[in-house]
Formats: structure tokens, sequence, C-alpha cells
């Protein structure tokens, strides 16, 4: 009688061990790493969350490290092999987890869904349809009436790289306007809208957070936005599905992930703190000002994961419609 219940008790052990140290967490700094060097908007968004992040967990630092590379591809694939004891953390986004997996050749070692722990969605952002102050357009109307079925390579636009958000909805564009456009794709963002602005691409999709100077100084227009409604920092810029293209609909947008297998009471922690900084009014209005429009409906660590599963799909018929394909 005495040895199975000791064998019970030496069971519980390891179980209340683990129990314990949940308790504590975090008793240290917590790693928010993202996939971009600084000063982007990805970088932007972490910077602000971890700010607040902090005020509502007790004790805790967290800490932003930016694992620049193959726009975020590097750093999912190294936060795939971390502890998954919630100290390493990840702000994702379209690109490293929307787009690489479909449109890179032979894919990414990594699956959006399956290989990672899904914390909180942080939120969405529109990209922008810029075009040079001398093109011939100065409405979306106008745009896709000029576009719509315009002979092939005519026209020549600027992203900010092969495989970014920018780049897929503006080969998505041109496949639903039925036409083609030559691609020139800069390194950066700000590369991209300078080189609109002197005349180098006529147009293209940016990020708003990238543009928003240059449109309101009246260096490049602001033609439309790829949501599914209007920001609220440029009201007067309409949507492309309100101009012409019904249906369109390519955002950016960032997720909180860890390495798979997180216990969740450690989940529960996080997921709790970016709820409760996302709630700020103060956050709130640097979110969308950096870009970032907050998730307001429902974001526990299921809802995420469904978020990331929806978009991942919605990803993989962008580029197999585009037939956009990516060099590792």
């Amino acid at each position: 009688m005495l040895k199975p219940l000791l064998r019970a008790l030496l069971a519980c052990i390891p179980l209340l061990a683990a129990t314990g140290a949940w308790a504590a967490f975090p008793d240290r700094p917590i790693t928010l790493v993202t996939g971009y060097a600084p000063g982007g908007s990805t970088d932007i968004a972490a910077r602000l969350l971890a700010d607040r992040m902090q005020a509502h967990l007790p004790n805790a630092r967290i800490v932003v490290e930016n694992r620049a590379g193959a726009a975020g591809v590097v750093a999912s694939e190294w936060l795939r092999r971390q502890a998954a004891d919630g100290y390493t953390i990840m702000l994702v986004e379209s690109g490293s987890h929307g787009i690489a997996p479909s449109a890179l050749i032979g894919g990414t070692r990594y699956r959006p869904v399956e290989d990672y722990t899904h914390i909180a969605v942080v939120g969405t952002g529109p990209l922008v349809l810029i075009t040079n102050n001398d093109f011939p357009v100065r409405t979306a109307a106008q745009f896709t009436e000029l576009m719509r079925g315009a002979t092939a390579d005519k026209y020549a636009y600027a992203s900010s790289g092969a495989g970014t958000p920018n780049h897929l909805a503006t080969e998505m564009l041109a496949s639903m306007l039925d036409t083609r456009w030559v691609h020139v794709a800069y390194r950066s963002g700000g590369q991209q809208v300078q080189a609109i602005h002197q005349g180098q691409g006529q147009f293209g999709v940016a990020v708003l957070a990238s543009a928003a100077a240059q449109i309101r100084d009246g260096l490049v227009r602001g033609v439309a936005l790829t949501g599914p409604e209007r920001f609220p920092t440029f009201p007067n810029i309409p949507t492309l599905a309100e101009s012409g293209v019904p249906g369109f609909d390519l955002q950016t947008w960032n997720v909180i992930l860890g390495p798979a297998d997180m216990p969740a009471e450690v989940v529960a922690v996080l997921n709790r703190a970016i709820q409760e900084s996302l709630a700020e009014p103060t956050l709130r209005d640097r979110l969308v000002n950096a870009g970032v429009a907050p998730w307001q409906q429902s974001n526990t660590p299921a809802d995420a994961r469904a978020f990331m599963a929806r978009e991942v799909e919605k990803f993989r018929a962008v580029v197999a419609r585009t037939g956009v394909q990516l060099q590792p």
C-alpha cells in the first residue's frame, strides 16, 4: 500500500516544480526578437509594445533584439530552435510567415502554424499605393482605369525588395487589372519611396509608415490603400476595393510567437500583458501613427493561431495567382 502511494507522490514532484516555476514567470529579462534592422515599422511596433508590456509584467524587463536577415526568415528559423520557456519570443509579420513559406523556392525550414506557439495578434496595417507627382493620375479610380488591360511592361514600379508584402500586393494588383509591370526592387521602404519621388519608379505599393511623411509633405501622391477600410491617419485616401478593384484586401500584420510547446500558464501571462497593453489609448495612438491598427477582436492564443492559419492560406493563394517565386 505504501509503495503505490510513494510512487504517486514521486510522480507529482516534477509537476509541482514546474507549477512553481510558472508561478514565478517572469523572473528574468524577456527577449523580444524582430527579423528586421532597427528603425523599420516592425522594429518600431516591437519597441512600442515592449515598453508597455513591462508595465503589466511585475519585475520584468523586455529587451528588443534585432536579428535581421532574409526578410525575417533567418530570425524565424532561429526562434524555432530556442527554449520554449517564454523568455524568447518574436514579433513576426506577413513577409516571413505569410509570403516566404509559399513563395520561397523550396519553402522555409519552418511551418508558420505548426512550428510555433501563437501568443497574440498585435495588429494589422494597410499598404498604400503611391505615385510620382508627374504620373498622369490623381485618384485611385483614374489609376485603375489607366492600368486595366494596359500593354504589358509599359510601366515600372518600385518595391522595397522581392518577397516583401508590397511586392506581392503590387503583383496581385497587376493580376486583377489584367496587366504586367516592370519590377524594380530596392533594399528598403525608404529607398523605395525616394525612388518614386525622384521618378526612378513611376509608382509602387509601400508600407504606410514608410510613405506617410512624404505623402503629407507632397513629395509623393497617396492614391489608395490596400486594406478593407480607410485608415485613421489618412481618411481621405480611399481603398482599392472602393476604387475599381472589388475584393482587394491585402495587409501587413504582426503576431507575437514563441517556440512550439510553451507552457500554457506562461502563454496566458504573456497574452494578458499584450492585451492589457493594447487596451491603453496612448499605445493604440502610437501604433496607429506608426501605421499599425491595433487588434480589437478576440485575441486568445487560439485566436492568434487561427488568424495565422487564415493568413497563410490567403497568401498562398496570392502567390499561386501571381506566380511570384523567390530565390533562397
